[in-house]
């Protein structure tokens, strides 16, 4: 499990007030009150439909609550302009989409756009920049590929190298992984986590595989119907009632010491 930065500041990343989110006539978010502390690594798990992408969207400011407050590095979201905002955040959606023709470097290379004055070429540090991104996703070998003949894997590891490329401070990942074989998908948490230790960069995960959580993950905050469920330490959280509670699952948990974390085994329950 990566674990906290020991000189992690004392302030929230974001705090959460109240917040109630509805989808029309549908509401889907409930009385929403969440710290998200700088120096963890954040899991938001829950079943489907549960509320953890909007969530995810309201917290990197594409969508407003109909109530409550949030504020982000101690300023309310509102008021932080949407290029500040580009330069801090990155987001790795669930399903990557690019509907033109554009080749994996050019996607990887809109991650600088942030941070370029109008106008203005890639520098050769920023190229340099991009070729380390792609070889650390281990893209390099399709950078010339028009990005509408990949796969899907390939496609979500360009989502993911176009978010490192923008050098955020906090990185959002929306089931990232979700779309990847196993050893990618470790590869790329490996990646993600070694940037968290060596560039203090900030992570808020929705994941549906709780073994991966567990493993990623410092701190968990669980959903259910749009509400807090619980929300804390991964080892405190992440328990059979919790997730029996979540999910309608009977689980078993236990500490892996081959994978040095906590591992759920689950099933259906019994018939009474």
């Amino acid at each position: 499990m990566a674990q906290p930065h020991s000189d992690r500041r004392h302030r929230s990343l974001w705090s959460l007030t109240d917040i109630n989110f509805s989808y029309g006539d549908q509401p889907v978010l409930h009385n929403i009150n969440l710290e998200l502390e700088h120096g963890y690594c954040t899991g938001i798990l829950g079943p489907n439909g549960c509320g953890k992408t909007t969530l995810l969207d309201l917290l990197a400011g594409l969508r407003t609550p109909d109530s409550g407050s949030i504020s982000f590095q101690g300023q309310p979201l509102h008021l932080w302009s949407k290029k500040q905002l580009a330069r801090l955040l990155a987001l790795v959606p669930q399903d990557f989409m690019v509907r033109f023709g554009f080749t994996v470097r050019e996607v990887v290379e809109m991650g600088l756009h942030p941070h370029l004055h109008r106008f203005a070429s890639p520098s050769r540090t920023d190229q340099m920049l991009i070729d380390a991104t792609l070889q650390a996703t281990g893209i390099a070998a399709l950078a010339d590929r028009p990005i509408t003949q990949l796969s899907g894997g390939e496609k979500q590891r360009v989502a993911v190298a176009r978010a490192l490329a923008q050098q955020p401070a906090v990185l959002l990942l929306d089931e990232a992984t979700s779309n990847l074989d196993i050893h990618h998908s470790l590869e790329i948490l490996h990646l993600i986590r070694n940037r968290f230790h060596q560039k203090r960069l900030q992570v808020v995960a929705v994941m549906h595989d709780l073994n991966l959580a567990s493993f990623f993950c410092d701190r968990l905050i669980f959903l259910k119907d749009g509400r807090v469920v619980c929300q804390g330490a991964t080892g405190d959280v992440l328990t059979p009632a919790t997730i029996e509670s979540v999910y309608n699952v009977e689980a078993e948990v236990s500490t892996s010491t081959f994978t040095n974390s906590r591992q759920v085994s689950f099933r259906l329950p019994r018939s009474s």
